[in-house]
């Protein structure tokens, strides 16, 4: 607005300043996977702000006090933590990684018991303060903790969902790609169903560039034959037990994805990703949590794709289906 003229001077009221939005990622955990993703999250550059809740609070606080140091080396960005809920407060994004602690040859179905009590002790003072954000699950097992946590927050299947299986998606590309010495980024393969024993890759609909993985026949190793396609399934599904015998946990990795998810919310990127959801008619299969390829923005899961499968692997997603449902089953889910 202009006050005055004088001359050739002209006098302006300043214009009130409007704060700009910025974005709020909390991760609830701050143990190796939440640390982790926190870390990950801020070197990409995810989110302008990180809130990390964790009961610990003396840990929670050093785990903020270091990230923090490392601040002038990475995106500008405001870390926090707490022992109270209200650190949470108006997040746009809640990454959910506290839960037991998995441990050697215990399958991710056992933790369920552990993981379901915290979450309903935790999940519903988060969603008081954070009634908007879009909730991912990362604790294991991810799909039936997942399907617990819709029925404990009365959330939209849309605003909260689980991390399903972008990771092992990624495990699956990085096989394919060293077995064929092609780019990892040019192999377009998902894994579906539990993430879990049950989870099985789509190989039906895989992809090498714009070649059909059943019909590649070119690169270092040679076709992927039923024997090596086996192989890799198998080393798909063993390899978080062989890291979690050999260190304890998995954290990188997981953090990597779910730093991937973050940004595909966050930027609305309507990115397509394996993250597990509620089922609703979906190729005859409903009332379940489990991960297939999925359209992520801004509002949560936006659409799952219904991508043609063969008749073994729609046998392989119902048996999945049922052996989450029978764990959720037992829990009174």
């Amino acid at each position: 607005m202009v006050d005055a003229i004088e001359g050739d001077e002209y006098a302006f009221s300043p214009t009130p300043s409007v704060p700009r939005r910025t974005s709020k990622l909390g991760i609830v955990g701050a143990g190796a996977v939440g640390s982790t993703m926190a870390y990950a999250a801020l070197m990409r550059g995810a989110a302008r702000t990180v809130a990390l809740l964790d009961v610990n609070k003396a840990k929670v606080e050093a785990e903020v006090l270091d990230l923090s140091h490392g601040i002038q080396f990475m995106s500008m960005a405001e870390v926090m933590g707490s022992d109270d809920v209200s650190v949470m407060a108006d997040c746009d994004v809640v990454m959910f990684t506290a839960g037991a602690k998995q441990k050697p040859g215990q399958s991710r179905l056992d933790l369920a018991e552990a993981t379901i009590s915290l979450v309903q002790k935790v999940l519903p003072g988060i969603v008081e303060v954070a009634p908007n954000a879009v909730y991912v699950m990362v604790t294991n097992p991810v799909d039936v903790v997942t399907y617990a946590a819709l029925k404990i927050s009365g959330l939209p299947p849309s605003q909260l969902f689980g991390s399903g299986t972008v990771l092992d998606s990624s495990r699956l590309r990085y096989l394919i790609a060293r077995h064929t010495g092609v780019a990892v980024q040019n192999v377009h393969a998902y894994v579906a169903g539990e993430h879990g024993d049950t989870e099985l890759p789509l190989w039906s609909s895989a992809t090498i560039g714009s070649v059909p993985i059943l019909e590649w026949a070119s690169g270092d190793g040679g076709p992927l034959t039923r024997e090596v396609r086996d192989a890799i399934a198998r080393e798909v599904v063993e390899s978080a037990y062989r890291i979690i015998e050999g260190k304890g946990a998995t954290n990188y990795a997981i953090a990597l994805a779910g730093s991937r998810i973050i940004e595909a919310v966050l930027k609305d990127e309507r990115r397509i990703l394996p993250v597990s959801s509620l089922l609703d008619g979906y190729l005859g299969m409903s009332d379940v949590c489990l991960s297939v390829p999925s359209i992520v923005g801004s509002s949560g899961v936006r659409e799952r794709l219904e991508v043609p499968m063969s008749s073994d692997e729609l046998m392989g997603m119902r048996r999945s289906a049922e052996a989450v449902r029978s764990v959720a089953r037992r829990f009174g889910f």
